[in-house]
């Protein structure tokens, strides 16, 4: 048997329900290792305590058994690189794609998981009678999206850019832990702070926050700069404002 990382990835993720990082991987390879060189020093030790006689036959089949598995282990590298694997990973995620499987690869903050394709979740959810997957209301969508944007963030700035109470949502979306409380901001009251989970992570499908996509509406600078208005004293509008030339 040869050594194949992508089928030796797929089999430990077949394995598993959790997710399989880059750590897991290596220490596999590790206790692999480990293995076999407490299996040599147990292969280098047999008869020690007496004589054993064997044909000729024999010592040459376990001579060869012992090239074999020599051959094996050291087909096995001692360290896998953390680039290694994501390569691996890649190519399998591309692998299913192409081969338009029922499944696909999906990198979260923890790690790589097998997930069924949103095309047959239908049907798994009827095999398990589960209800259907998490609904946001525009409320709470906008409420999240300002939160992973601007986090960590208090309720008084998420109500500051929306323009309406935001208790609701945030209460829903603390419920379903896509947001969690990160702390208290140093502001007259300590009012908490909110921030996004890893749950909220893998409900968007990415790995980090930095992998949100760019948004001019909700920069961190405008959203800082919007809030700053909206909380400072209100300023009557000039010609300017409204497009009109000076005098």
């Amino acid at each position: 048997m040869q050594f194949n990382l992508q089928k030796i990835l797929k089999a430990l993720l077949f394995s598993t329900s959790e997710p399989l990082s880059i750590k897991d991987v290596q220490a596999v390879i590790t206790r692999y290792h480990d293995k076999s060189s407490q299996s040599e020093t147990s292969a280098a030790g047999t008869g020690t305590g007496g004589t054993e006689i064997r044909t000729g036959k024999e010592a040459l089949s376990e001579e060869n058994g012992q090239g074999l598995m020599k051959t094996l282990i050291d087909q096995v590298p001692s360290l896998l690189t953390s680039t290694q694997i994501r390569d691996a990973m890649d190519a399998i995620a591309s692998e299913l794609i192409e081969k338009k499987e029922v499944y696909r690869m999906v990198q979260g903050p923890k790690g790589y998981r097998l997930s069924v394709h949103p095309d047959y979740s239908g049907w798994v959810r009827l095999f398990r009678e589960e209800p259907r997957p998490l609904k946001l209301s525009p409320a709470s969508m906008e409420t999240l999206a300002i939160t992973a944007y601007r986090q960590p963030i208090t309720r008084a700035e998420v109500e500051s850019i929306r323009g309406v109470s935001s208790d609701s949502s945030l209460n829903t979306l603390l419920e379903h832990e896509l947001i969690v409380v990160t702390g208290r901001a140093e502001l007259p009251g300590r009012p908490l702070q909110y921030g996004t989970t890893d749950k909220f992570l893998e409900f968007c499908g990415i790995r980090s926050a930095e992998e949100l996509p760019a948004s001019d509406v909700l920069s961190p600078n405008q959203l800082s700069e919007w809030i700053r208005e909206a909380s400072g004293p209100k300023r009557e509008l000039q010609d300017s404002d409204m497009g009109l030339a000076k005098d």
